[in-house]
This record gives structure tokens, C-alpha cells and sequence, in this order.
């Protein structure tokens, strides 16, 4: 009788454990984004019909932009892999510098609506007379690198990094932090021809 009644005990502790585990709910999983592969950096020099060179990944393109309105040596750097392009644009400076500096500044600071910040940092190498300033653009603007470059004097080239996606700061970060030093690498590199 005692086995009995410690079979049947046991029976009716391990059903009632069986009808909790039963109706537990789920726990859901914290969203996530995918897992992003970025390649080693490995550059090669640019040296088209145009009056600059400079160096660029080896895993991004280089095309001449084909819009009707695009000048010669209007250039994207196109990152397939990342759905992202850098626009270059190149202008013969003729008297209109300050223009076109304002022309650029303008360009940046329309991202203000869903930027959180603009950093900038000046460019100064006398050496290879290269002027001009770098804007970083945090947020969830639409572009988040853009700068301009110049020799004040003939030359000026505007560069603006956008994606071919919705901004999302957070899922964009990595692939923006390993752009940015490509794109710092392309102003090193940079040289008026």
C-alpha cells in the first residue's frame, strides 16, 4: 500500500510539472540585423583624363556619372556590396570659390532635419595644396560623409557618401565606420594633377 501510494504520488507530480511546462509562453528574441562581411583594405590609383588622382578600394568601381548634366570629370565610386556610392563632382574654379564652398556647406547642412550632429574637420596640406573641410553627419541623415577639396586657385571637387537604402544609424554603423576610413584614405591620397 505504501508502494502504492508513492507510485501514485509521483504520477501526479511529474503530470502536474508536465501541464506547466505545456502552457509557458514564448520568450521573444531582441530584433537583430544582419551579419555584415567587410572585406581587407586593399586600394589601387585612380588616374583618369581628369586633373586629380588618388587612391580607392580595390573591391569598389569607378564610373563617369551619366546624367545629362554631369561635367567630364563628374566621377561615383560605387561600393556594391554595400549599397552605397561616393559622388564626386569636379569644377574648373573660375572666380566663384566662395560659391562653391557655399555651394557645398549648403549641401551638408540640409541633412540638419534628421541629422543629429555635423562634425567638421578643416583639411590643410600645403604641400600638396589641398584645401578644404570633411563633414561627418550622424543620424539618420541621407548622407553621411560629404567634403570638398581644393588647390584655391583652379580646381575644386565636392564628395558626398550615400546609401542606396532607409538611414538607419544602428544597422548602417559598421559599414559607415569602415567607409569613412575609405573614404579618409581618398583624401590622403588625393593629389591635383
Amino acid at each position: 500500500m505504501r508502494l502504492l501510494k508513492c507510485l501514485l504520488t509521483v504520477i501526479v507530480a511529474g503530470a502536474f510539472f508536465f501541464c506547466i511546462s505545456c502552457n509557458s509562453g514564448n520568450t521573444p528574441k531582441p530584433r537583430g540585423f544582419f551579419r555584415i562581411s567587410l572585406p581587407a583594405k586593399d586600394y589601387q590609383l585612380y588616374t583618369g583624363d581628369c586633373p586629380f588622382r588618388f587612391e580607392f578600394p580595390k573591391y569598389a568601381e569607378i564610373w563617369k556619372d551619366l546624367d545629362i548634366n554631369a561635367e567630364p570629370c563628374w566621377l561615383n565610386i560605387s561600393f556594391t556590396q554595400f549599397k552605397a556610392t561616393l559622388h564626386l563632382s569636379y569644377k574648373k574654379i573660375n572666380g566663384n570659390l566662395n560659391s562653391l564652398a557655399e555651394d557645398s556647406r549648403s549641401f551638408v547642412y540640409k541633412h540638419t532635419v534628421k541629422a543629429d550632429a555635423i562634425d567638421e574637420r578643416t583639411i590643410f596640406n600645403r604641400q600638396k595644396n589641398l584645401y578644404g573641410i570633411f563633414y561627418d553627419i550622424k543620424g539618420n541623415a541621407a548622407s553621411s560623409l560629404q567634403f570638398f577639396l581644393t588647390d584655391s586657385m583652379d580646381n575644386f571637387i565636392r564628395g558626398a557618401l550615400y546609401f542606396n537604402v532607409s538611414p538607419n544609424k544602428d544597422s548602417l554603423a559598421p559599414v559607415l565606420d569602415f567607409l569613412r576610413k575609405d573614404v579618409a584614405h581618398l583624401i590622403e591620397t588625393f593629389d591635383w594633377q
